[in-house]
């Protein structure tokens, strides 16, 4: 495999379907699953973008559902980022530059659909032991130690992730919360917004966690930090998976389970 060819992933079945590559400063391990029993597609699309042995950008993204085109919108989102990130070069000052200017695009596009089509994004951008994260709705970034300790979480885009940052609900109470699914942000609407992070130095090993709402409504916070903390990479992707698609499928008492199309990319710093 070509370390700096694009891979854009866009599942359109209903077996999980999990893959990785090595990039010059990591591996990478991803899987997309539509959501059991759904006949229509899968929404969701992730991307894997090397830009070059020291860059990449990781992506995920989740068609709004209920509205017309959420598949749409996510796989053209993506599509237009890979163009921009694409066009940075060997110009080592471009690269963030060229994830704005594609959200941007990507904005543009998905209005001039004319369907009223929308999705969610989440994004990192990482140079040699450096990851910042972009993100826009509630498919949320995750970066976590060797020991199980959080170093970054995004902030979901909506009111039940405002009510838990603000202390007003606790997270295991917020996975159940009726309103969960309700988003203030996303690419599609005339007032979407991106929130840019802080640049997070990676340790040897850390795991930078990129997922849509079908892992976060499905498993507590506790379960995903440690299936993925340690261990090897595909096989902590692959129990992610599996775990969340049991909840599905067969919730147990006072457990999440909310059915949902699912993706996810995992970034492990090399030791």
């Amino acid at each position: 495999m070509n370390p700096n060819a694009p891979h854009l992933v866009l599942s359109r079945t209903n077996t999980p379907e999990t893959a990785g590559t090595s990039l010059a400063h990591g591996q990478v391990q991803y899987a997309s699953v539509r959501s059991p029993g759904k006949l229509t597609d899968n929404e969701d699309a992730l991307a894997i973008l090397p830009v070059d042995e020291h860059r990449s950008v990781l992506a995920v993204a989740d068609g709004v559902g209920g509205r017309t085109g959420g598949a749409d919108a996510a796989e053209l989102t993506l599509e237009v980022l890979a163009r921009s990130v694409a066009a940075v070069g060997e110009d080592e000052s471009a690269l963030r530059t060229a994830i704005l200017n594609g959200i941007e695009a990507a904005q543009a596009a998905v209005l001039e659909l004319g369907i009223g089509a929308a999705t969610t994004l989440a994004l990192v951008e990482i140079e040699g032991n450096l990851v910042r994260p972009y993100h826009i709705g509630d498919s949320e970034i995750l970066v976590i130690g060797q020991r199980g300790k959080i170093h970054f979480q995004s902030i979901s885009h909506s009111m039940v992730a405002y009510a838990v940052e603000a202390g007003m609900l606790c997270p295991d109470e917020a996975v159940h919360h009726k309103d969960r699914h309700i988003i203030s942000n996303a690419i599609g609407l005339t007032d979407m917004r991106i929130e840019i992070g802080p640049a997070i130095r990676l340790q040897p090993n850390d795991t930078v966690l990129l997922a849509t709402d079908g892992l976060f409504d499905n498993l507590y916070l506790s379960e995903i930090v440690e299936k993925i903390r340690r261990g090897r990479l595909d096989k902590a992707v692959n129990a992610l998976v599996e775990m969340a698609l049991g909840r599905m499928l067969e919730p147990g008492p006072d457990l999440p389970s909310k059915p949902d199309d699912l993706s996810l990319a995992a970034f492990r710093q090399r030791g």
